[in-house]
């Protein structure tokens, strides 16, 4: 930047040392989310507050024994992303922690994870074969991918045609870069799911225990 003074012939060169903030982008804190678009409201499931996305149902996980709400999904035509939050420590990375204990459980029920860099940083590549209910077997897919808050971890677990890549896997993840996580203040022990709740206007689906 350059200011050039009427009483002197050579101009004065000032550096500018300000640098472009980098832009945020989410999974936000609850004490750091934007304003949502207008007209449209977070739908509030305790832990997560979840932006509705057109062409996407959002669905809850339900224990049938206990009824308590395990994970949150949100179900397009071609696959699903998984939401679950934990408690985490002020400082540290829980997700490199988290990510070998994932892999051996992977590898224990016959499957493989392999860690890949991806937009959140390192993720987990897994393949399951399982057992349809015609006796017939293929291959799951999913995509683990975790981020470190303030005090929390989201893991966001992308399932089927998102998991294997393609045209359509950026509007997947910028599905996740909209979650909102509420950790609150209490004391919580390291991994401890974040409680998830049921909305107001919940509708039970008793198939598969899964309520929308």
């Amino acid at each position: 930047m350059r200011f050039r003074r009427k009483s002197a012939e050579v101009p004065e060169t000032v550096e500018d040392s300000s640098e472009p903030q980098e832009e945020q982008v989410g999974p936000w804190d609850v004490d750091e989310m934007p304003a949502p678009p207008e007209g449209v409201e977070r739908v509030d499931l305790g832990s997560l507050l979840i932006l509705p996305s057109s062409g996407h149902e959002l669905r809850l996980q339900v224990e049938e024994s206990s009824g308590d709400v395990q994970a949150v999904l949100m179900a397009g035509p071609d696959g699903a992303l998984e939401l679950r939050a934990f408690a985490a420590p002020r400082h540290g990375d829980l997700w490199s922690e988290v990510r070998p204990q994932i892999a051996a459980d992977m590898a224990r029920r016959g499957g493989t994870a392999t860690e890949q860099e991806g937009a959140f940083g390192t993720e987990l590549h897994c393949e399951l074969t399982r057992t349809l209910e015609d006796g017939r077997t293929a291959k799951q897919h999913s995509r683990i991918l975790g981020i470190n808050g303030s005090r929390w971890l989201l893991r966001a677990t992308l399932i089927g045609a998102p998991a294997r890549g393609g045209e359509g896997v950026a509007a997947w993840e910028d599905l996740v870069r909209t979650v909102v996580v509420r950790r609150g203040e209490g004391p919580m022990p390291v991994g401890e799911p974040l409680p998830l709740s049921l909305p107001e206007n919940a509708r039970r689906v008793e198939r598969r225990g899964t309520t929308t």
